[in-house]
């Protein structure tokens, strides 16, 4: 299967005339070595059509995952914002992934056993460059819809006032100081987040601030036994 080549022009950036963004600094920081040479297994193109370079789309789910953004709107911020480009390795004016594309590559991620070792190796990284006492940990869960609604492996949910979606949900524990992405993990959309939630929970989470989606003895119980104190908000609140 061939594959796009990205990154060809290197003119037209604001960031050439010397206006850096934090995600420019952010990816100086991180050894994408390891991670691209894992992601050499990974191909997920629509039929016919040359496939988007595998770190360009994880680079790009790391975004969504930062900025909390769905497979729409991180494709409209990819195509606009010219930090995402550079950070993702797109030039100025090529064309960049439509949803669908991040769609195929998230459920190519997890057939390969990969979503959840990247991530890890991300947040050991990032870890390794920064001194910090951790305060706290932000549990929450974000709805990502499906492509089609013929995806097996999705689920229907509604909530009061919104529409139904057909899809996933994922569930973020996040640092509550810097909001660095430190555990995920994604269920069908219909999922208790009380049950599902103790899988987003990092090691020594702190104090553990979640909504009433939360409450319950298994996702307390869960974030004591990591040597946590849950903060769930009350219902109704």
């Amino acid at each position: 299967m061939s594959r796009r080549r990205i990154g060809q022009e290197k003119f037209g950036f604001a960031v050439d005339r010397g206006q850096h963004s934090s995600l420019d600094e952010l990816a100086k920081l991180i050894d994408w070595l390891p991670i691209d040479q894992a992601l050499c297994v990974i191909s997920c193109s629509a039929k016919g059509e040359p496939s988007w370079p595998p770190m360009a789309l994880f680079k790009a789910m790391l975004l969504s995952i930062w900025y909390d953004l769905s497979d729409v709107k991180l494709a409209e911020a990819l195509d606009d914002r010219g930090s995402f480009r550079r950070f993702c390795g797109f030039s100025a004016q090529e064309p960049t992934p439509e949803r669908t594309a991040f769609v195929r590559f998230r459920k190519a991620l997890v057939a390969h056993g990969l979503d959840k070792t990247l991530f890890d190796e991300i947040t050991r990284q990032l870890k390794a460059k920064a001194i910090r006492v951790k305060t706290g940990t932000l549990v929450d869960a974000t709805i990502i819809a499906s492509a089609s609604e013929d995806d097996a492996e999705g689920h229907w949910v509604k909530h009061k006032g919104r529409p139904a979606v057909h899809g996933f949900k994922a569930h973020v524990g996040a640092d509550a100081d810097t909001a660095l992405v430190e555990e995920i993990a994604v269920t069908p959309a219909n999922s208790n987040d009380g049950k599902a939630g103790p899988d987003a929970l990092p090691d020594d989470p702190g104090e553990v601030f979640a909504d009433s989606a939360y409450r319950g003895n298994h996702f307390g119980d869960a974030v004591r036994a990591k040597g946590g104190t849950p903060r769930i908000v009350a219902t109704g609140m």
